[in-house]
């Protein structure tokens, strides 16, 4: 990976920050925080009946620097809507690629309610938007650029919403509850990680809330020591102090 200071060379986030994950979320904020990396996009699931407490709490990490993300509505499809969606499905995203089992005009109405909960319970507006499992559905360059977001967050990179642009940056993950994801997901890590070094390009590391106890824990946790060996990856103490 590169070693330009200028440009950091990983951009992490969480995902599913829900009212259940809380707890979870913040044990790997604990630990990117003991290592002094920069702080993660945490990536927000607005639509889940939160708590007031549960609000603070996000408040407090924005506070905190935190950027927030959109990122989805409920996380969850209520039906499976076609074969791309079926092998989706089995293959990757279980129940979650919400988008996936919506049609265009309903996924425009789920990204804007999506942007708008964030000022209706006093959080900053995201600029970011991930749907869920990176599966955008039925959605083109123009439906985006109608959209409130600067930048859409799929598979292959970042989608620039206004010039329709995608700036292709390698992604690993390490959701693997099963021998085969296991299997699976480190064999797609290493691709990643090789065209990172190779390409001089930033690695997006999506970090799950309960990554930490599944069978990538211990793979997850070296990434993020040797990425805290990188002086770019890594927080300005004197900065923050200050």
């Amino acid at each position: 990976m590169s070693h330009d200071a200028a440009m950091p060379t990983a951009m992490l986030s969480v995902h599913d920050v829900m009212p259940r994950t809380l707890s979870a979320v913040a044990e790997v904020l604990a630990l990117i925080e003991e290592l002094e990396l920069v702080r993660p996009t945490l990536l927000i699931v607005p639509g889940l009946g939160w708590k007031a407490d549960q609000l603070e709490q996000l408040r407090a990490w924005a506070a905190q620097g935190y950027p927030l993300a959109a990122h989805g509505w409920i996380h969850r499809a209520r039906r499976v809507r076609g074969f791309r969606h079926r092998v989706h499905s089995a293959l990757i995203s279980r129940n979650a690629a919400e988008h996936l089992a919506l049609s265009r005009q309903q996924l425009l109405a789920l990204m804007r309610r999506s942007y708008h909960w964030f000022a209706r319970v006093d959080l900053p507006r995201p600029s970011l938007y991930v749907p869920p499992a990176w599966a955008l559905g039925d959605l083109s360059l123009q439906d985006l650029n109608r959209l409130p977001f600067d930048t859409v967050e799929v598979t292959q990179g970042l989608i620039d919403t206004r010039t329709g642009r995608t700036r292709l940056m390698p992604l690993v993950g390490f959701e693997a509850d099963t021998a085969a994801r296991a299997l699976a997901l480190s064999a797609w890590n290493r691709s990643q990680i090789a065209v990172a070094q190779r390409m001089r390009q930033p690695l997006r590391v999506g970090i799950h809330p309960n990554d930490l106890s599944l069978r990538l824990a211990e793979p997850l946790r070296q990434l993020l020591r040797d990425l805290a060996n990188q002086p770019a990856n890594r927080v300005d103490t004197r900065r923050s102090a200050a």
